[in-house]
């Protein structure tokens, strides 16, 4: 192997010297090259006096902390991520904001000490045979680098991240992969698994209260957070457990664990749930609230369920940020919000909400109903389970080992003087005719079915075994609704579509809803992906005269359907493609969730 030659930055002569960053070069380079004009240079400079002695913080997020005008782009300031931006491209590396969920932890922190990481301000954060891919906030320190690739024997890449994002990711990863080692240390024998696998000659376990697991899990649910997750999966496997969140409606593998520390974080989490720590054959629900240093609470909701190599264990976050919204947050156009809120606020009848698991349906619900719940409202719900704890309703939680179900649990609501009944999900007969009769007596209910579109929840509820005649009296209407993940502002381009791109999304003779479509491209804000965030696709149909005259024991579902897009229903095909006209999303998001065509 040819001998390791430290990387040259690229950088004007005389304007930043080797060695590690300091304020007053940085200044005189940020105006050498028109980021900053006179005035906020001398401004720096006389701030920077302030900060002698100040060698622990890093000169950028010093000069962050300035918030200097930025003389390229007129009221702007210079953060710190457009600072590191231009050192990068100034010393001639990439810029790289760092993606956790895209990192082999385990892996990278095996490479160097975290005194050695922390002294030279560098973070690993990909490694294969061949090369090393390293992050720096000081890429123009590099007397570390020819001892290290020598070391490693493999070639170096720099790239330069954000000092604060390296600080912080060193301190986690470093942290969490030694209180890894530390519970693995005290390890024994795994709990008994489908494949029981015997190690002899190691005797104890993990203990779910050691300092270890606790920070692990703490860490493990703040990083959950952070990363937009909705829910956590923790997968046990024979050699290595894994942790993958779900992000955009996406699973992303994030951790591994070794099974016995996987085993002790899982009883961590079921003690916090309140759970039964000793059964582990059969499934478990539970529920955490936590609170952020910052005051700010989340809700999960715990499922576990065995499995061949032990536990397996998934935690939906329920953050209020995003489960309760106005109904104008939504993403309702404007007649679709006129519609929807004319329906919930009739005295009463039945009001349904469809779609699979996953489609948004608790959002729209408990949305909907706190905007109902005032102060002179008796809002009451029958859940299996509580999916978020609102103040504002009386909330009941089915429990099938007392026969409490959702049949008992309306039945029981109609004496406690609701205005409005929400039921969780319509699942037989008793219960259907238990929101009938709550609805017959005055009572606006709203529940959920699974069907793939709005016209099929008629049919459904007509094969549950309600009477037409009942169906026809008290249904107002029906809402169908799926989720797609949205283009990243950040990145996305405008595009063209084929005509037969949009004869995917569209039913034949519709026209092309006008608009500019757009195509995903990737980039740091969306970890590459295209898309950030999600919105939701929905088919609003109310039951109009006519449409209760054709709900018969014998009706027909296409001419239903028919009769209701007659009548301005708008199809989740047509919600779809209005959607990728507007540039929100693409022909392949949407059809991932359309039902299929008959």
């Amino acid at each position: 192997m040819n001998e390791a030659r430290p990387v040259r930055a690229a950088v004007a002569p005389g304007t930043l010297p080797p060695g590690r960053l300091a304020v007053a070069p940085l200044i005189d380079a940020l105006a050498a090259d028109g980021l900053i004009g006179a005035e906020e240079a001398a401004r720096a400079r006389a701030g920077s006096r302030h900060l002698r002695g100040v060698e622990a913080v890093h000169p950028l997020v010093l000069l962050a902390n300035l918030k200097l005008a930025s003389a390229r782009t007129a009221g702007t300031e210079l953060g710190l991520e457009a600072l590191t931006e231009w050192l990068a491209e100034r010393t001639g590396h990439r810029y790289r904001r760092i993606d956790p969920t895209r990192l082999d932890v385990a892996g990278v922190t095996d490479l160097v000490s975290h005194a050695y990481a922390r002294r030279h301000r560098i973070l690993p954060l990909a490694v294969d045979a061949e090369r090393a891919l390293i992050a720096t906030s000081e890429p123009l320190a590099l007397d570390w680098l020819p001892d290290l690739q020598r070391l490693l024997r493999r070639e170096i890449v720099l790239e330069v991240a954000s000092p604060l994002d390296l600080n912080r990711y060193t301190m986690e990863f470093f942290g969490v992969t030694r209180s890894i080692r530390g519970a693995k240390d005290q390890r024994g024998a795994d709990a008994p698994t489908f494949e029981q696998l015997v190690e002899l000659g190691k005797s104890g376990d993990v203990n779910a209260d050691d300092h270890h697991i606790v920070h692990i899990v703490d860490w493990l649910l703040q990083y959950a957070y952070e990363q937009r997750a909705s829910d956590i999966h923790l997968e046990p496997r024979r050699d290595v457990g894994r942790v993958r969140f779900r992000i955009d409606g996406v699973l992303h593998k994030v951790f591994e664990m070794p099974p016995p520390v996987m085993g002790a974080v899982l009883s961590r989490i079921k003690v916090l749930g309140r759970m039964d720590l000793a059964e582990r054959r059969r499934p478990q629900d539970g529920r955490i609230k936590t609170r952020s240093p910052g005051g700010r609470e989340v809700e999960m909701r715990l499922s576990t369920m065995p499995t061949a190599f032990g536990e397996k264990c998934v935690m939906r976050i329920f953050d209020p940020d995003t489960a309760f919204k106005p109904i104008a947050q939504l993403g309702f156009d404007a007649g679709e919000e006129r519609t929807w809120t004319e329906l919930v606020q009739r005295p009463h009848g039945i009001v349904l909400v469809t779609g699979p698991t996953g489609s948004g349906k608790t959002t729209t619900l408990y949305s909907t109903l706190r905007t109902l719940a005032t102060p002179d409202i008796n809002v009451c719900t029958v859940e299996d389970p509580i999916e978020m704890v609102a103040p504002e309703l009386n909330q009941t939680q089915v429990h099938a080992a007392i026969d409490l179900g959702f049949a008992q649990g309306v039945r029981t609501l109609l004496r406690q003087d609701p205005d409005i009944i929400m039921i969780g999900e319509i699942r037989d007969l008793d219960t259907a005719q238990m929101a009938v009769q709550a609805s017959l007596t005055g009572h606006l209910v709203l529940s959920t079915l699974h069907t793939n579109d709005a016209p099929s929840a008629v049919t459904r509820l007509l094969d549950l075994g309600l009477p037409h005649y009942l169906i026809a009296s008290t249904l107002n209407g029906v809402l169908a609704q799926r989720l797609v993940r949205t283009l990243c502002p950040h990145c996305k381009r405008p595009a063209e579509l084929p005509d037969d791109a949009w004869r995917a999304v569209l039913d034949a003779g519709e026209p092309v809803p006008p608009g500019r479509p757009c195509a995903p491209v990737g980039c740091l804000e969306c970890r590459n992906t295209g898309y950030l965030g999600r919105v939701g696709l929905y088919e609003l149909m109310p039951v109009t005269p006519r449409l209760r005259a054709m709900i018969r024991p014998d009706m027909e579902l296409a001419a239903f359907a028919r009769a209701a897009q007659a009548d301005g229903l708008r199809t989740l095909r047509r919600a779809g493609a209005e959607k990728v006209a507007q540039g929100l999303t693409t022909v392949e998001e949407v059809l991932t969730v359309l039902p299929p065509r008959e």
